[in-house]
């Protein structure tokens, strides 16, 4: 029985070169980091607690209610504001105040139940709302008496489509509107890249 032997030298073990002073002292500063951005995470994470609130409801225009104290904004959808006027077969007419008259029959008396966790420039709850079971948000676009700002697009075209309230005729963009009528501030949409900077924002926010 015969062997084969390797002819190739056995290679030796050379030891890993210690570590400067400079990258040990690197790494040490971004453990710190990561810990310390872990620990700020944990004791923050209640500011982006969910929030819900219900009860009877105050409706202040088509996209906002009122439930106790609390002001709440209706996340992803954008409806006239309520002196804003469309027009429609040559004429103009108070498309703010019949979306508001739409969320008024929507709601028609039931308790109404939002939640949400985020706050818009005004210090508004953005909330998902509902009443007897019903989206209020949804029902509101799929109404037309909102756009989609964030949310809801299929139903809008939807909307859009069969030519439902605003779409019946023409109108401003509900922000377009706001910046030409000097509000100081135009609400963003409330889409998932803005979820995630408010995120981002009250878990870094000192106050």
């Amino acid at each position: 029985m015969s062997r084969s032997w390797s002819r190739r030298p056995r290679q030796r073990y050379v030891s890993p070169r210690p570590r400067s002073l400079w990258r040990r002292l690197v790494d040490f500063a971004l453990t710190v980091i990561v810990l310390g951005l872990l620990i700020l995470l944990a004791a923050r994470l209640d500011r982006i607690e969910t929030r819900k609130t219900e009860g009877a409801a105050v409706v202040n225009d088509g996209d906002t209610i009122t439930l106790g104290i609390e002001r709440i904004r209706m996340r992803g959808i954008d409806a006239p504001e309520y002196s804003q006027v469309c027009r429609k077969d040559g004429a103009g007419y108070p498309c703010g105040k019949l979306a508001r008259q739409s969320l008024v029959r929507l709601i028609s008396g039931k308790p109404v139940s939002c939640t949400g966790w985020q706050r818009d420039r005004y210090g508004r709850l953005l909330g998902d709302c509902n009443a007897g079971g019903k989206d209020l948000n949804r029902a509101q676009v799929e109404a037309g008496w909102a756009v989609a700002y964030g949310d809801f697009e299929a139903e809008e075209a939807a909307a859009r489509s069969g030519k439902a309230g605003i779409w019946a005729g023409t109108f401003d963009e509900p922000h377009d509107w706001r910046e030409s009528h000097d509000h100081e501030l135009t609400e963003r949409k409330h889409g998932t890249l803005a979820s995630i900077g408010d995120a981002l924002r009250e878990i870094f926010r000192f106050r």
